[in-house]
């Protein structure tokens, strides 16, 4: 242990014996430093805690410090600006909110109880929220140790207000489970409106619950065979008294020894009522006939089947009884392990003959914790804000697989962590999505295609090298600065090893979740823009040649200003950091400009039959009302590619919504940094200027802080913007936004996706060569 090294060891010994599966002595141990478990736990304002009937979770709300980037336009009145940095870039401290949810076993629970209470600094709290039935049995406990009132919260209400919370705020959150299919877990797109829905919890019951709005919903039935009963009945048959030791040896037996089938009764199927041979007719109904004695496999399968039968059934009569076709299975008896989650899935699919499909929950186990949580912030009222899951510090789902990464699986068994983090701004929909409940931003799911996810990840791990190096020369002035870039380096690569091994750790893998769990890395080891100096250089050089551009192009006619026009936004577009063959040529040619962009440019054939149609549109339609425009990069891409662009629309009376980042992305242009750029070019043009006093043109955040775009998590005030401005037109720029995200994307209203596509595996996969164009217009279907 190093000095001044804080460091918790866990320690839980199980004794086998009798009725264990022959397992005999089983220790484990596990020592971690805990700012990996009870993570900022000096600053924690407000605890709740779930206490089952073998995990706890314990919840708490803390305010994180952490760093991030400033610009500020420098006063350069009076002054000669040529050799001046366009803007100052400070670096600030900042505080935010932060929800901890973290799971281990009750074997825990004093030895965390301690480390909790000796950590605590700065809780304001002198109560904290229990709910789930140990919360009876370790009351005195918890009360002793922490010095805090415990007030105890109805279970049901808890699970209820933590599961509209997941599913408004996470959007990978609800799985259907495939056992046989290649893709184990199928993520489902959130609905813009998650109710009404049915949730069924399985404990040692099971409660059916009709969800219908954030505050109303009622208990519409239940059963007394659940959890406990599979649990009990498993102890009498098979001797065996764990409930994970008794799923194993169901995910190992056969029922059909022990079931008697439907072809056993009648020799095959019954075609009368259309049902097949292989369907159970009696479950255990061998056991009256058959002279031997059955294994533990077979018994422990039978009972799961028929308990898993029962429950689906009556789930699906609920279900239709109110006509509602989403329904969340939870609780106990489910926890992620494939065998449950199979026979029940099994089991909603014949009883609804398809028309309905169990879904999971990735965060269930916390459904409960996170309500109670909720309830104790009632006066807070943290349902007014939105909330991102933070990967940096969550474990994601994992396997219960014995044969996926069982070094990982333990860890996870013994200690699992979420972390979600308050956005500064509420998200919504994009207005003009055609459909927001069947959006998907991500072109390519790398959770089903295995080939592209091998590809991106090395990639990923390939470039974490440069991203670490870059991260430490961004801040030359900081004495740690390369202690943390090899922090974030290992972290980020122990991520990208759990991401092999069960891409589902996180939701649907993608390109986009790639880049955005490297972006959280970065900031959690307060690297928070680490291409600001890059930006603020890139940004100065592009500003000086703006006007000469602009004296081109108003040399050109018309149409062949059009196509200089989009030619120069592509152009633009090369100049992207994030990717590695820009990022190579631009370090060992320092040179390289706009103009040797435009060399590089594959133009044709992807750029000309969408652009006649566009030009086709110019030319015979009416101008557009208002144009949304996301910008990618800074420096040459917008400043000489979308302000040129921009210039020409608002030339043709289009309004137009200019949306950039809210944080540091890559070298992605930011809405500050946007301000300054656009003062600038505004005092070297007088149509800018004019536009900005008429607020004909209006900058705004997108509320992301991500090298792609999701269009279902926008700012309100840009979703308001664009109702108020009556839009008609999207323009989408650059490839992390037109083609890792919304290639596919439907609007209500017309569209411009352009992009270069910088990556030659990539490129080769399209069909094309690296530096090959992507310009897509499209007109919505009328």
């Amino acid at each position: 242990m190093r000095p001044g090294e804080e460091w918790v060891a866990f320690k839980m010994a199980e004794r086998g014996g009798r009725g264990s599966g022959g397992h005999g002595s089983l220790d484990k141990s596990i020592t971690l430093p805990p700012d990996e478990i009870f993570r900022n736990l000096e600053n924690a304002k407000r605890f709740a805690i779930d206490i089952g009937g073998s995990l706890t979770k314990l919840a708490y709300y803390s305010t994180v410090q952490h760093k991030v980037a400033r610009v500020r336009s420098f006063d350069h009145s009076g002054k000669d600006i040529e050799n001046e940095p366009l803007y100052e870039i400070s670096v600030q401290e900042e505080i935010t909110a932060r929800l901890h949810f973290i799971k281990f076993e009750n074997t825990y629970i004093e030895t965390c109880l301690d480390f909790i209470k000796d950590h605590l600094v700065n809780t304001e709290t002198k109560v904290i929220k229990a709910t789930g039935g140990g919360a009876y049995k370790f009351k005195d406990l918890i009360e002793k140790k922490l010095g805090l009132k415990v007030d105890k919260e109805d279970v049901m209400t808890c699970l209820i207000k933590g599961c509209n919370f997941v599913l408004r705020n996470i959007p990978h959150e609800v799985f259907a489970y495939q056992k046989d299919s290649d893709t184990e877990f199928r993520f489902q797109t959130n609905h813009p409106n998650i109710f009404p829905y049915l949730l069924v919890n399985i404990g040692s019951g099971v409660s059916i619950v009709k969800v219908e709005t954030e505050d109303k919903f009622e208990w519409i039935g239940g059963s007394s065979i659940g959890g406990g009963t599979f649990w009990g009945l498993g102890a009498l048959l098979t001797k065996t008294k764990k409930f994970d030791e008794l799923l194993q040896l169901a995910s190992k037996g056969q029922h059909t020894n022990v079931d008697m089938l439907v072809k056993d009764v009648y020799g095959g199927a019954y075609q009368t009522l259309g049902l097949s041979g292989n369907l159970i007719a009696s479950s255990f109904g061998k056991s009256t006939t058959a002279d031997k004695e059955f294994s533990k496999e077979d018994m422990a399968k039978s009972l799961l089947h028929m308990i898993s039968n029962d429950i689906g059934q009556l789930a699906c009569l609920y279900a239709k009884l109110h006509n509602l076709d989403k329904i969340y299975f939870g609780g106990f008896f489910i926890r992620g392990h494939p065998v449950t989650m199979r026979t029940i899935t099994y089991s909603i699919n014949f009883f609804s003959k398809g028309e309905v499909q169990a879904l999971f929950l990735r965060h269930e186990g916390y459904l409960g914790a996170i309500g109670a949580f909720l309830k104790g912030a009632e006066q807070d009222n943290p349902n007014q804000y939105s909330w991102g899951e933070n990967y940096a510090g969550s474990s994601g789902l994992m396997s219960t697989s014995p044969d996926v990464y069982p070094m990982q699986r333990t860890r996870s068994g013994t200690f699992d962590m979420l972390e979600m983090d308050r956005l500064e701004r509420p998200l919504v929909n994009l207005p003009l999505l055609k459909d927001p409940s069947t959006y998907i931003p991500d072109t390519v799911d790398l959770t089903d295609d295995a080939m592209a996810r091998k590809y991106w990840l090395t990639c990923f791990e390939e470039a974490l090298d440069g991203v670490a190096k870059r991260a430490a020369a961004s801040q030359p002035d900081s004495i740690d600065a390369l202690e943390r870039a090899e922090k974030f380096r290992q972290k980020y690569w122990n991520k990208l090893q759990t991401l092999r091994q069960q891409p589902f750790a996180y939701g649907t893998l993608t390109v986009r979740s790639l880049l955005d769990t490297r972006e959280h890395c970065l900031n959690e080891f307060n690297f928070p823009d680490p291409y600001s100096k890059v930006k603020q250089k890139e940004n100065g050089i592009a500003l000086k040649c703006f006007q000469s551009v602009i004296e081109s192009l108003d040399s050109l006619g018309w149409e062949e200003r059009q196509f200089a026009l989009v030619k120069g936004l592509l152009a633009g577009n090369v100049f992207d950091w994030g990717a590695k063959a820009v990022s190579d040529v631009l370090e060992s040619e320092p040179q390289f400009g706009f103009e040797e962009a435009k060399s590089k440019l594959q133009e044709r054939p992807w750029l000309e039959d969408s652009y006649s149609q566009w030009l086709e549109r110019l030319k015979e339609g009416p101008p557009h009302k208002c144009a949304l425009i996301f910008a990618d990069n800074s420096g040459i891409d917008i400043i000489l590619g979308v302000f040129p662009f921009v210039r020409e629309l608002l030339s043709r009376g289009t309004e137009v919504i200019l949306a950039c980042n809210s944080g540091p992305a890559l070298n992605d242009v930011t809405y500050s940094e946007s301000l300054i750029v656009t003062e600038r070019i505004a005092a070297m043009d007088p149509v800018i200027q004019s536009a900005l006093r008429e607020e004909k043109l209006l900058l705004v955040q997108t509320g992301s802080s991500s090298p792609c775009l999701d269009l279902s998590r926008l700012d309100k005030g840009l979703a308001v913007l664009v109702r108020e401005r009556k839009t008609d037109l999207v323009i989408i720029e650059g490839m992390g936004r037109a083609i890792h995200t919304n290639y596919y994307a439907a609007l209500k209203c017309e569209s411009l996706k352009l992009a270069v596509i910088k990556n030659s595996w990539l490129a080769d996969r399209l069909g094309g060569k690296i530096f090959s164009v992507i310009f897509k217009y499209e007109v919505p279907c009328k």
